[in-house]
């Protein structure tokens, strides 16, 4: 069985077309393809947060996670993010099944060394046999970044490193849904896509600010996935009808990221 692991990010989880969807229940319908979706929610966090008064901050694109965040993440991501992206894919003729890594230990993390962003993990183990079972079943796994320790603790995992140690796993291609056509560039002048890039590209893209925020999580998890044995990582638009179908037919869309390559632009 070949995988496609599908980053949603919570950015654009409101924007997405009926058509990303369909493109997905596709992909899986087709038989040629088994898509798992990992999802994030970072928006609705945020807002949610702000209404019920509870103080946040970032640090390199990451949220610092305090025991009364963690409850509120947990509550959009495993809730209201995951099933309603279950109902949608559900409406368009997928098959979706929604779980959290908390769920039957399906992601196993560790807390993250730098203690500054609080209950923080990083996944250490994902437990694939749950996926290869839900996958048997017919299902289309939907994956909230909530994660569980040795010790039963309960994490916060960046959705885009949750994303890339699912693909790991699988050894899936690795597909970053976004609002953006890519990584954005200055090129003689104009703003362009950058059609391929480079981790020694993206170090420099990072320390010359034009990737900053949670770009960086994203990008960084790109490489560790490709250094894991990840055939291939895109940064698509989920805006764009079909662009998920067009990457996996192997068109040239978004921003494909590899160890080494030409750099180009579109």
């Amino acid at each position: 069985m070949e995988y496609v692991v599908i980053k949603c990010g919570g950015s654009i989880f409101f924007q997405l077309p009926p058509a990303f969807y369909q493109n997905v229940a596709e992909l899986h319908n087709k038989g040629e393809v088994q898509p798992v979706l990992v999802h994030g929610g970072g928006p609705l966090i945020s807002r949610t947060l702000s209404r019920l008064q509870v103080e946040t901050q970032f640090v390199d694109g990451l949220r610092v996670t305090t025991k009364e965040v963690l409850e509120v993440a947990e509550m959009v991501l495993s809730g209201t993010m995951n099933k309603q992206l279950v109902q949608k894919l559900q409406q368009q003729g997928g098959k979706g099944f929604g779980l959290s890594g908390v769920d039957g230990r399906l992601l196993q993390a560790t807390q993250s060394d730098n203690a500054a962003l609080g209950f923080v993990g990083t996944v250490e183990k994902v437990h694939v046999s749950i996926l290869h079972h839900l996958v048997d079943q017919g299902f289309i796994p939907v994956i909230s970044p909530i994660c569980m320790d040795e010790e039963g603790n309960k994490l916060n995992v960046n959705a885009d490193m949750a994303a890339a140690a699912v693909a790991q796993a699988l050894q899936a291609r690795l597909c970053y849904i976004s609002d953006i056509p890519g990584i954005l560039v200055e090129n003689n002048g104009e703003t362009k896509v950058l059609h391929e890039t480079t981790s020694s590209q993206i170090e420099q893209l990072i320390a010359d600010g034009t990737i900053t925020g949670g770009m960086i999580p994203k990008v960084r998890s790109a490489l560790q996935a490709l250094k894991n044995q990840v055939p291939e990582t895109v940064i698509l638009n989920g805006l764009v009808a079909d662009s998920l179908l067009s990457f996996y037919q192997g068109a040239a869309v978004g921003t494909k990221i590899s160890l080494t390559s030409e750099v180009g632009y579109v």
